[in-house]
């Protein structure tokens, strides 16, 4: 008796170690998971011979927590997964049906039908849906848009350009000799408030007189002449290229908007959650969308085509909030708006019924609630858009260097025939007097300009002398 319960007892323990090392060899078979992806930027992107991102980062980590080795392998059709008319699924999700890939990580939109086919963890991105526009069919005309073809340092640069011009056109009416002979009985026509109103009409095409009648001046004058009709070309030629039919600024705030209006065509990704959100609608403005799309055929194939068609211009991109954000911030032309529709998440797909879903869930809370996930998507997510990098339309001060440095070079001439020609006057008066040229030309010079302030009070009291007249 005593042997009998011996043999069931050692059968016992051989069948227990058979059922141990029959799971064990499981388990070691299954510790390598067959990882399917697909190459979207910032999720997967190919770096040499090795595939990085934020989906590659979020599989390492993962794979730490949980503890399995993976290889990952890209999707053979490129596609995330839907569902034919036949009922068989392509992409990710078809892999996963069909037993050729263990999960599937990539920004794989959590719906009702992958549900049904495959198994989905928790969230651990959440995104919804959202509209890419180029930042001209998006913004608001402001009251002072006429200022826009320039930037602020143009302006500057301009009202800089404006002020020494107008001081050295009064400077030099003052030392040359031709254009004011007689300083001590004869009033000089360029006050300081007369060259201001010169060159302000000179800026304007208006010709504001009298005109200086020196060589210096003239100088001076016919470089500002010059500077003017370039700046003003400048300037004309990009309003116009601001407010063009092509650029016209649009408001598009959301998706009424957009479905309310027919100057801006607009499209999705072609089989794609985000279309059969609007599909299965019964929002009207949604199913207008939808509508739209369907009969236009304006869907695009992939993100890169999309945001390649946004910047080219009139033409609105509707996808996921967080793929548009990350246009945004490599691309400064570009803006998302801001309402954004059917909140939904990005999760990982496996099997159906698969062991691993309780512990992938865990795992991705675990990172969440870490802080992990944040600092991943901070990282993936970093803007490139920086105020050098930035393409603006808007004419900067360097654009216009060549002018300025005319202008610049014009007044500087002036101002050195003006001294040539007081020193020409000085030393004949010099010859005739019997005096030293510089004597002569110092007394010149303290004349000129000692008699500023008296020439423009003159002139001040003779206005006010009129006016009582």
């Amino acid at each position: 008796m005593q042997t009998s319960g011996d043999k069931m007892l050692y059968g016992f323990f051989i069948f227990s170690f058979g059922i141990f090392m029959d799971v064990g060899l499981c388990t070691a078979v299954q510790t390598e998971l067959r990882i399917t992806t697909i190459m979207q930027e910032p999720y997967t992107i190919s770096k040499g011979t090795h595939l990085e991102g934020f989906c590659m980062d979020l599989l390492s980590e993962v794979a730490k927590r949980v503890g399995f080795k993976y290889r990952v392998h890209l999707v053979k059709d490129s596609s995330y997964g839907r569902q034919d008319d036949t009922g068989n699924w392509n992409g990710m999700i078809g892999e996963v049906v069909r037993g050729e890939a263990d999960l599937a990580i990539a920004p794989l939109t959590l719906t009702a039908a992958r549900e049904r086919v495959v198994g989905m963890t928790k969230p651990f991105m959440q995104t919804g849906i959202s509209i890419l526009l180029r930042k001209d069919f998006s913004e608001e005309s402001g009251v002072f848009d006429f200022l826009t073809p320039f930037t602020a340092q143009t302006w500057v640069g301009i009202l800089i350009a404006y002020v020494g011009t107008a001081a050295a056109i009064f400077i030099v009416a003052r030392l040359s000799p031709c254009e004011w002979r007689q300083p001590q009985s004869e009033e000089n026509r360029f006050s300081l408030l007369h060259s201001l109103w010169y060159t302000a009409g000179a800026l304007t095409l208006q010709g504001a007189g009298p005109h200086p009648k020196a060589l210096s001046g003239r100088v001076i004058s016919c470089s500002l002449w010059l500077f003017t009709i370039v700046l003003l070309a400048s300037y004309f030629s990009n309003l116009s290229s601001l407010k063009s039919p092509e650029s016209s600024q649009l408001m598009v705030k959301g998706f009424e908007d957009l479905a309310n209006q027919d100057t801006t065509e607009y499209g999705c990704l072609a089989g794609s959650s985000t279309l059969a959100f609007f599909k299965n609608s019964n929002n009207p403005v949604y199913r207008r969308i939808y509508e739209h799309m369907e009969r236009s055929k304006s869907f695009v194939s992939s993100m890169d085509e999309g945001v390649r068609r946004v910047k080219e211009g009139n033409y609105a991109f509707i996808g996921e909030s967080v793929s548009l954000d990350l246009a945004v911030a490599r691309y400064c032309d570009l803006v998302r708006a801001h309402e954004v529709i059917g909140m939904r998440g990005y999760s990982i797909a496996t099997t159906i019924g698969s062991p691993l879903i309780k512990n992938l869930s865990v795992a991705i809370l675990q990172l969440s609630e870490a802080g992990e996930l944040a600092y991943l998507q901070s990282k993936w997510w970093a803007s490139s858009c920086t105020a050098d990098r930035a393409k603006s339309s808007a004419v900067q001060l360097h654009d216009l260097r060549g002018m300025f440095l005319v202008l610049s070079l014009g007044v500087g001439l002036g101002a050195l025939l003006a001294v040539l020609e007081l020193t020409s006057k000085s030393r004949r008066t010099a010859d005739v007097q019997r005096k030293s040229c510089c004597t002569v030309l110092t007394e010149e010079l303290s004349l000129r300009l000692r008699s500023a302030g008296a020439s423009t009070s003159s002139q001040e009291n003779t206005d006010i002398n009129k006016e009582k007249a």
